[in-house]
């Protein structure tokens, strides 16, 4: 039987962010071109499961405190991303807008074939499913995830 102890629930948050990051590659795989916001959301998780693969061996309050920070800034990027996509607020000048961060690129650069095939902006939504975008679905599940680890660091 299952037992809920803090290791197991960190450890279950960490499989969690473990399922986001596989989500976000197979998303990928599908044909939704991440944009560059969306890779800053992927690197919190791939801490929150290396510290999961880490705390199997090594139980630790401080890495469970380090696996709620990632969480909680994956999901705090993902809000923010929503945000930069419903138009709430401006995103990075690199890939929101209206392009014009593109006239500063040359024609070789334009033309290279070792770059995505098209430029993701990160003000468009590309997928979402009952109203939330994935940057969202990343806010809220991630701030699951980010409780998760805070209940297993208070009860140790």
């Amino acid at each position: 039987m299952l037992s809920f102890s803090p290791r197991n629930i960190a450890l279950f948050a960490a499989a969690g962010s473990t399922c986001m990051l596989a989500g976000a590659y197979v998303f990928q795989a599908l044909g939704y071109a991440p944009c560059q916001m969306c890779f800053w959301q992927r690197y919190p998780h791939a801490v929150a499961s290396l510290l999961g693969v880490i705390l199997i061996a090594i139980p630790s309050r401080i890495l469970m405190m380090l696996g709620a920070i990632s969480a909680f800034t994956t999901a705090i990027i993902g809000a923010f991303h929503s945000g930069v996509e419903l138009k709430w607020w401006a995103g990075p000048i690199s890939c929101s807008g209206n392009g014009d961060s593109l006239l500063s690129l040359s024609g070789e650069d334009l033309l290279a074939t070792n770059v995505l095939d098209k430029v993701v902006m990160c003000d468009e939504i590309s997928w979402a499913f009952i109203g939330l975008s994935m940057p969202a679905w990343n806010a809220v599940l991630s701030a699951v995830l980010c409780v998760m680890w805070l209940v297993a660091l208070r009860r140790t």
